[in-house]
């Protein structure tokens, strides 16, 4: 009897994606210091890892970046800024690579990572909050 490792199928990936960009839409810092984003990013690496494709080399080598910068316990915001911003890039670049309902779920996550590189190289206010102080100071 032999055991083979038993390839994730396309609903796993696509579960792992989802994941992924839920916790990219919800607050990073507070993420990172739970176990959460640690186990999402080493899924999506391994995930990434199990296309074993070339093409994909970059991404893997930001995530374990970030997840390194993450587990650090210091965290600086134009690490984490440039790194969201090119996984972002290659991320949507990426999913010509992706098929059928997985597809829009890595342009999803590219979209994700893109807004949460913004907000974390921004983080001070929002826009509604912006245009509230300006209409408070005149």
């Amino acid at each position: 009897m032999s055991f083979h490792k038993q390839p994730k199928d396309d609903t796993q990936h696509q579960n792992h994606l989802d994941g992924t960009t839920k916790i990219l839409g919800s607050d990073l810092q507070e993420e990172a210091t739970r176990s959460g984003l640690d186990n999402t990013l080493q899924r999506w690496i391994e995930d990434l890892k199990d296309v074993n494709n070339p093409e994909l080399h970059q991404i893997i080598v930001d995530l374990q970046e970030l997840k390194a910068h993450f587990g650090s316990g210091t965290l600086d915001g134009k690490v984490i800024g440039r790194l969201l911003g090119r996984l972002g890039e290659n991320t949507i670049k990426s999913a010509v690579f992706a098929e059928g309902n997985t597809k829009p779920r890595v342009e999803n996550l590219g979209e994700a990572l893109l807004k949460a590189a913004k907000l974390v190289q921004s983080p001070s206010t929002s826009p509604e909050e912006d245009l509230a102080n300006s209409n408070s100071k005149s």
